[in-house]
């Protein structure tokens, strides 16, 4: 298999330049399932092993999360909607493990911290064979934390809620997958867009893509479709003017788009 290179785990300034990625292919073969959290759906399960093929081999990473048991509620849930094997991803043998994602056809990354699961993969080799078997065909998702890693950027959490202020969204490159996208989870029931419109005016070069609990988006290429009960929102600032703020001043722009969409809804990020 080709290996593939991974974006960079360095810490990202806010207001800096963008994490540098080496490019993945415009249409890899695989899919990305993007769950905002608050429970993952038996439609999104159901379309998420559609995709994998007939062997629906599947490895969840846990490490997000400290618990002694993350990641058994997945591994179950998988196995339940008719997986033909399914596993927690040990790290204790990096080989090891980088040959169970390599022969994986779903790769699923659970809840948690997403800065905790970043760093657990940092140097073990387990980003590069993700990304290896998404240009391949494999379907990779995640859900809160497991879905923030997946954008080219990943907010870290560190961020004001309560107004708008240059620079306070914390980013770290993530693992790249979805390219030239920002996403957040659990959006509008934790009141989380005031940090998403400050990064994407931080980095207007990406759209920022909300998506609400128990719902989440279907990734095809530079498509998706919603699945779920609430909603996605997508801000645009790539053909807004923007206005030049000082670290922690208001920051603003003109000209952002603003799209609200619904279960069965698609997107063009390039349309």
């Amino acid at each position: 298999m080709k290996a593939v290179a991974l974006a960079l785990l360095a810490p990202l300034a806010a207001g800096g330049s963008a994490a540098r990625v080496v490019d993945l292919p415009s249409e890899p073969k695989g899919h990305l399932l993007v769950v905002g959290g608050g429970g993952t759906t038996p439609e999104m399960v159901e379309r998420a092993l559609a995709l994998a093929g007939k062997g629906k081999r599947v490895v969840v990473l846990p490490q997000a999360s400290a618990r002694e048991d993350a990641g058994d509620g997945a591994v179950s849930m998988w196995k339940e909607a008719g997986a033909t094997a399914s596993s927690r991803l040990d790290l204790a043998d990096p080989d090891a493990a980088r040959r169970a994602v390599l022969e994986a056809d779903l790769i699923w990354l659970s809840g948690g911290d997403q800065n905790r699961l970043l760093k657990a993969l940092e140097g073990t080799g387990i980003p590069e064979a993700i990304r290896e078997r998404y240009v391949e065909g494999a379907v990779v998702g995640g859900t809160s934390a497991g879905a923030a890693v997946l954008s080219e950027l990943t907010i870290t959490g560190e961020a004001d809620l309560d107004r708008l202020r240059a620079g306070s969204t914390g980013l770290v490159p993530g693992l790249g997958l979805w390219k030239g996208v920002i996403v957040d989870q659990h959006s509008l029931r934790r009141g989380r867009l005031n940090r998403l419109i400050t990064a994407i005016l931080d980095h207007p070069d990406k759209v920022g893509v909300a998506i609400d609990e128990q719902t989440a988006v279907l990734v095809s290429g530079r498509r998706f479709v919603v699945i779920g009960r609430s909603n996605v929102v997508v801000l645009d600032a790539r053909k807004a003017s923007k206005g030049t703020s000082a670290p922690g001043e208001p920051p603003a722009g003109e000209g952002i788009a603003m799209h609200v969409l619904r279960d069965g809804m698609r997107f063009d990020l390039d349309g």
